[in-house]
């Protein structure tokens, strides 16, 4: 009984809110005593959302903080790759630049191996046979020349450098053209010169190039520096030890040259026949160029003089 009874007050209540407003200002009173209230019954589940906040929060920093971490080591990886590629620029640059400089035709390897034996100076390149590599061919990095091919494969060759002691190239002085043979010493960084004169003109600074001799290796390109010249008053020849200008342990990009087989004179007879077959053709261009002279024109003719009139006779007639 006491439930229907609060049952019909409230449905009576609901009606005369909704209907009327009587109940207005009595609402407004409740709402505002019960605000309090309302905050109160709220705080446990602000509370939980706030913890919740907290540790979802630290939990995403976490994996944010992961996740910048393999990023940085992501861009640090590639700034060392770009600082790579920038090297490996610098070098093809100056390959290139070697290359032009270079009258012969080139071709450009690749280091891909060095010869375990440490008594031996030799690499592995990655061009060959396929490539028209051969044996003896020049090889030389930027910098001057690094060896020569002493065995070629279909796609691979091995190289001979300068510094291995079976090896031995012609050189001359720079400055004033010694000649003089340098051998290698098993050192990388060094070359020696055989039967150098004591009296030779030789210093520390001067370059050496390659001498031609031997129609192994071009000539003029730049071989060693000397370093060190060691005179011996009672020795016929002098020590001289030179230091490389290839980059011989550091080099990872060479160029094979392909030498011309004609010899200096053939060369040089080729070169005027050129020359002098190029001056008869531009002469005769010219020849057929050339304008033609126009004819004469004829002379007006001159009117030929008019013959003397004879006078009239004079009359006979008179007066009479």
């Amino acid at each position: 009984m006491r439930l229907l009874v609060l049952a019909v007050l409230a449905a009576t209540l609901m009606v005369v809110d909704a209907r009327f407003d009587t109940l207005k200002p009595v609402r407004s009173q409740l709402g505002l005593v019960l605000t309090p209230f309302y905050g109160l019954a709220d705080l446990p589940v602000r509370i939980w959302d706030g913890i919740n906040q907290q540790f979802s929060s630290r939990s995403e920093l976490l994996a944010e903080n992961e996740k910048l971490k393999a990023e940085a080591l992501l861009m640090q990886r590639r700034l060392q790759k770009l600082a790579a590629l920038t090297e490996q620029n610098v070098r093809l640059r100056e390959l290139l630049n070697s290359a032009a400089l270079v009258d012969e035709k080139v071709l450009v390897g690749e280091l891909i191996g060095v010869d375990p034996n440490p008594f031996t100076h030799r690499i592995l390149i990655d061009k060959g046979e396929r490539d028209g590599v051969f044996l003896g061919q020049p090889v030389l990095d930027a910098r001057g020349l690094m060896g020569q091919v002493v065995e070629v494969m279909p796609y691979t060759a091995r190289v001979l450098l300068l510094t291995d002691t079976t090896h031995s190239i012609p050189v001359q002085v720079n400055r004033n053209g010694l000649r003089a043979i340098a051998v290698g010493t098993g050192n990388p960084e060094r070359l020696e010169l055989r039967h150098v004169a004591d009296t030779a003109d030789i210093k520390e600074g001067d370059l050496l190039v390659s001498s031609g001799m031997g129609q192994r290796f071009p000539a003029g390109y730049p071989v060693a520096v000397v370093s060190e010249v060691i005179h011996d008053s009672g020795q016929p020849f002098a020590i001289v030890r030179a230091v490389p200008t290839a980059a011989l342990n550091r080099t990872r990009y060479m160029l094979m040259v392909f030498s011309d087989p004609r010899s200096p004179e053939q060369r040089a007879s080729e070169a005027a026949q050129a020359q002098e077959a190029h001056d008869r053709q531009l002469a005769e261009q010219a020849g057929s160029q050339a304008p033609v002279p126009a004819a004469p024109a004829p002379a007006a003719a001159v009117p030929a003089p008019a013959p003397p009139s004879r006078p009239a006779p004079a009359g006979t007639g008179g007066a009479r």
